[in-house]
């Protein structure tokens, strides 16, 4: 298994801070010569339009992934649960639950042909696809139907966000990273942190054009995403060797700067054989547990929020409303904790340190007897929650080389990130109202496993740094000289 039994030979990596350019030196050196020194000033220009240039949009397109796959606990609220009877058995926990299988499935041969397609018309196609399939689901006539939708929303799904995980990883150094992603993922969770808004704000039109009110919900926000669709066409970003919106000098900056981190900065061939062995290295699977222990309180929440809100006494349109707050406070700590790890180039630590702000939430919503305390906890479980998951993403990326594995890693963590969902809507059972204490108690098991998990990487990843320092070792870690695992 790649990185569980290393060779233990006469390899050095101590001191050694070149490393290799095999795949993309020629390239970088037709606009800028191999030691020629960057321009400072060019550089901090080029970063920030290409943090303009492509993080608010790839936010954008995911806040209304995201939006699309959770309404669907607003639009219980609003009606749709009497409607088609999803109250009956485990309806809705199967209508919740079915969307992940094709969603997990696919990610990485979605992720694998994301060259081969290219990035506009491979995204493109998904975004509009499944936004014909999100309007199509306000004219459902029953559960069965509604079903049918989730599956085929989570197939078209499937590659989106561990297409956006990969693209964003390419553009960065691995230490400039963790920002980035954070930025991303909290723009995109703020925006779909308003769903329940919307939802009710949608959810008014009832009656018009003698259409119910959580019909609406679907129709309009299938609608927006089917716009968003046409928009990603002509601005959605491509990777910095193919892109069309910098200037020459600028994408030979950014391809020697990656070059420089770790010597990837051109993809290698994809290939079946490069497949299976990188699906052998188990610390991929490890960072794919640990993206499954950090969805599920998100998952939990998005899902059974305005539910349990509803348990709690308040009103629909309270608890529609009272969904949102708790997503807004998330954004200071997430970034707080992003900007210090990227900083101190570390991960793991911080990544335990919110597990255990998010377990406090989740006692707090699990054991208090008091409404107002338990919502609280509600702010402390997404405080916590919300930044581990670009930490994990960070932690991951940092720690593969190679474009190659770099898609096998983003769409294995993602879609292990999936199983998230189908625990959530497994654990939150109808019958456990209003305190779904089952569910509650397994999330805290999670945030367990996380840590527990970031324990054994870190101590794994620190005794291969050592012996790489040290010489003992055949070849260099990933092989690429001058490279550590990140801790």
């Amino acid at each position: 298994m790649t990185n569980s039994q290393p060779e233990i030979v006469s390899y050095s990596d101590s001191g050694t801070k070149e490393v290799s350019k095999t795949s993309s030196a020629e390239s970088v050196k037709l606009e800028m010569g191999e030691n020629a020194e960057i321009d400072a000033s060019l550089e901090r220009r080029t970063m920030r339009f290409i943090d303009w240039r492509i993080l608010p949009l790839l936010a954008l397109l995911y806040s209304f992934a995201l939006i699309d796959r959770v309404n669907l606990g607003a639009a219980y609220t609003a009606g749709m649960g009497a409607d088609l009877g999803l109250a009956k058995g485990a309806r809705y926990s199967i209508a919740t639950c079915l969307y992940f299988v094709p969603y997990i499935l696919l990610q990485l041969p979605g992720n694998l042909v994301l060259r081969k397609f290219g990035v506009r018309n491979w995204l493109t196609f998904s975004i509009v696809a499944w936004g014909v399939v999100q309007l199509a689901m306000g004219f459902v006539p029953t559960w069965g139907y509604l079903t049918a939708a989730r599956i085929l929303l989570g197939a078209l799904e499937a590659s989106f966000f561990p297409a956006m995980v990969f693209i964003i990883s390419t553009w960065y150094k691995r230490h400039e990273v963790q920002k980035r992603l954070a930025i991303f993922y909290l723009i995109s969770i703020t925006m779909s942190g308003i769903s329940p808004i919307l939802a009710y704000i949608f959810s008014l039109l009832d009656g018009k054009r003698n259409i119910r009110g959580w019909a609406w919900i679907f129709i309009i926000e299938g609608t927006i995403t089917l716009f968003l669709g046409v928009l990603s066409w002509f601005f959605i970003p491509n990777f910095p060797d193919k892109n069309t919106f910098l200037t020459p000098e600028q994408t030979a900056l950014v391809l020697r700067r990656i070059d420089e981190d770790r010597g990837d900065s051109i993809p290698d061939k994809i290939t079946r054989s490069k497949v299976l062995k990188h699906l052998r290295d188990w610390t991929l699977w490890s960072y794919g547990v640990m993206f499954l222990c950090s969805t599920m309180p998100a998952y939990a929440q998005a899902y059974f929020m305005t539910l349990i809100l509803r348990g709690l006494g308040w009103s629909k349109t309270a608890s529609l409303l009272l969904s949102a707050p708790p997503y807004f406070p998330a954004i200071a700590t997430s970034m707080f904790f992003s900007w210090l790890s990227d900083k101190t180039k570390h991960r793991g630590g911080f990544i335990v340190i919110q597990a255990l702000i998010c377990i406090v939430g989740l006692c707090l919503t699990a054991f208090s007897h008091n409404g107002y305390v338990r919502y609280f906890g509600v702010f402390l479980l997404n405080a916590g929650n919300s930044g581990t998951i670009p930490g994990i993403l960070a932690y991951a990326s940092n720690n593969v080389v190679s474009q190659s594995k770099k898609s096998v890693q983003s769409a294995l963590t993602v879609s292990m990130g999936g199983l998230g969902g189908i625990v959530a809507s497994t654990v939150y059972r109808a019958e456990d109202a209003p305190r779904y204490l089952p569910g509650l108690g397994v999330t805290m098991g999670t945030q367990g496993l996380l840590i527990l998990l970031v324990g054994i990487t870190h101590i794994h990843f620190r005794h291969l740094n050592r012996i790489s320092r040290e010489g003992r070792l055949k070849e260099p870690l990933e092989g690429q000289p001058g490279f550590f695992y990140t801790l």
